[in-house]
């Protein structure tokens, strides 16, 4: 079978805004870090912005499609720009689900809130064969960081949303949902003083 390599080496977007953008009130910082290792199917996107409506930088990044998948992404974003970086080893190779006769009832599911900050994360897994997942989750109402550290095979989706405080601008939006064996590392950080650690 013939298999098409695509080598992304680096995807780097530095944004600068001029300075007449509204600060933000309540996020802060926002920095996101994430691994996925993927053998099966792939649908997410990712969408940035530094201000609400036609305002500000935007930015929007996505992945579909059935293959092997290694890639990270680096973001951070702030009221005056956003600084993001892609890497990434795409190989395509029809995928089809093995689910018939194999389904699972097994399921594991993750929703964490943090309103003072504006942050919402979720995290599931369906059709599971094998899971192993470390989640750890700090929050206060300075504060939000959310660590997803999950190996397995079967179905994992997970979805963020972070905004200026409840009612504020959306800041970053993220939907992925992942079929097959993967291996996933997610850290997503909002406010003045943290530090994220995933490669």
């Amino acid at each position: 079978m013939k298999s098409r390599i695509l080598l992304l080496a680096v995807l780097s977007v530095m944004l600068a805004s001029s300075g007449a953008l509204a600060e933000w009130s309540i996020a802060g910082n926002v920095t996101e870090h994430s691994y996925i290792y993927l053998s099966g199917y792939i649908d997410e996107m990712k969408i940035y912005q530094t201000d609400s409506r036609i305002a500000g930088q935007k930015l929007v990044v996505g992945t579909q499609g059935s293959g092997t998948v290694s890639r990270t992404h680096t973001a951070h974003i702030d009221d005056g720009g956003m600084y993001f970086n892609e890497w990434g080893v795409f190989d395509h190779r029809p995928y089809a689900t093995q689910t018939a006769g194999t389904e699972s009832d097994l399921r594991n599911a993750l929703c964490a809130k943090n309103y003072a900050v504006g942050t919402v994360i979720s995290e599931s897994y369906t059709d599971i064969e094998y899971l192993i997942k470390d989640t750890t989750i700090f929050q206060n109402d300075n504060v939000s960081i959310y660590s997803i550290a999950s190996q397995g095979r079967g179905t994992a989706r997970i979805g963020a949303r972070v905004k200026d405080g409840y009612e504020g601008a959306a800041i970053m939006t993220y939907g992925g949902t992942y079929i097959g064996d993967f291996k996933i590392r997610q850290e997503i950080g909002t406010g003045n003083e943290f530090y994220l650690t995933c490669p």
